[in-house]
């Protein structure tokens, strides 16, 4: 698997408070990222892999869901983690 439980640990403890805070937005955006990214890589090579692409879709919403949410709620935190993981809108 691609997602081990040490990278999962140390994605929280670099964008989250520490490892174990897997509840904070950014922490979340950043697994997301994560997720994202794989799963792009994969449909590069398998075009017709339509479950993983609805999965994908639904992944970038979620993402788009508490990207907003930071956004209205903590306009520093946003802005933050946008720079920290090259994302724009």
């Amino acid at each position: 698997m691609y997602l081990t439980t040490d990278l999962k640990k140390q994605i929280f403890a670099k964008h989250g408070k520490s490892e174990k805070d897997t509840g904070s937005s950014e922490g979340q955006i950043a697994l997301f990222s994560t997720r994202i990214n794989h799963l792009t890589e994969h449909l590069k090579v398998h075009k017709k892999d339509y479950g993983t692409q609805r999965s994908l879709i639904r992944l970038v919403g979620k993402r788009r869901s508490l990207l907003d949410y930071l956004h209205k709620t903590d306009i520093n935190r946003y802005r933050a983690i946008i720079k920290e993981l090259d994302l724009r809108k």
